[in-house]
């Protein structure tokens, strides 16, 4: 739990802390698309964790989050992916496509996590929530509520840490009264989770509680609300736009160049 960075910022004086949260939005897209279009971006990343200032262990703390989901993806891929056959152990067969296919996959999650961690670390959530509003206002016309959605992820990415914060606390309160979490077996382990839950339930409740009193106290109604810092596009924000729309122009040019290339080939062969 206290690996978890979603919904933490990191306070810096860097470029990309001061960009619009609409252009890092659009960044951060541009970027996802960009992983699943190409392989090379890895000094791309390296040049935008650099200039964010932002320590890299702080960023690949995200990792450790999904090193699960990473794992299951690699082994799921080199277990049951057909192709040339490198290790063959009773019904268990590795094979060469299976290792370079979970070998990418894994790739392409680990910096899909990077990117969004770069984008929340260099983010307050007030700022994240006001360029996801502004983004997608145009869905007002189709009477969509935009303001309810940024604001359900806002409070949503505020209280990440303080839910984190809590289970700890109420973690070590509970090994203090004898509680164990780390021995046992499987359900064992899951059985002792109990005393770890529900109080967090119940505190999780309280707090959901206590903040929907206090907005209803201050007359919150959503819809046009003023705003104390209203944002507003700068200089380097619209060369910052100018420079990632010349990107995704050079990576779908890229993308379809290649495809073209191997689907000549392709052709040549079979024609030969």
């Amino acid at each position: 739990m206290a690996e978890i960075t979603l919904g933490q910022y990191y306070p810096e004086n860097s470029i990309i802390h001061k960009l619009d949260p609409r252009v890092k939005l659009f960044g951060t897209l541009i970027f996802i698309i960009a992983i699943f279009s190409t392989n090379n971006i890895i000094g791309l990343l390296a040049i935008i964790i650099k200039i964010s200032k932002v320590p890299f262990a702080k960023i690949i703390k995200g990792i450790k989050g999904i090193l699960f989901l990473l794992v299951f993806t690699i082994v799921l891929n080199i277990l049951f992916t057909p192709g040339t056959p490198i290790i063959t152990f009773w019904i268990i067969k590795i094979t060469k496509e299976g290792l370079i296919t979970g070998g990418f996959l894994t790739f392409r999650l680990t910096f899909l996590v990077l990117s969004t961690s770069v984008l929340t670390l260099t983010t307050t959530p007030n700022d994240l929530s006001d360029g996801l509003e502004k983004s997608f206002a145009f869905l007002n016309k189709i009477h969509f509520p935009v303001h309810e959605m940024a604001m359900m992820m806002s409070l949503a990415l505020r209280f990440i840490p303080t839910l984190v914060e809590e289970t700890e606390k109420i973690k070590k309160a509970q090994m203090a009264r004898g509680a164990d979490f780390e021995t046992g077996g499987l359900m064992q382990r899951v059985k002792s989770l109990i005393p770890l839950l529900v109080p967090l339930f119940v505190s999780s409740i309280r707090r959901a509680l206590d903040l929907a009193m206090a907005m209803e106290s201050r007359c919150y109604h959503g819809g046009n609300r003023t705003k104390l810092k209203p944002l507003v596009y700068k200089k380097k924000d619209k060369i910052s736009y100018l420079v990632l729309v010349v990107f995704l122009c050079v990576i779908l040019g890229a993308g379809f160049v290649t495809n073209n290339l191997v689907m000549f080939k392709f052709l040549s062969i079979k024609a030969s």
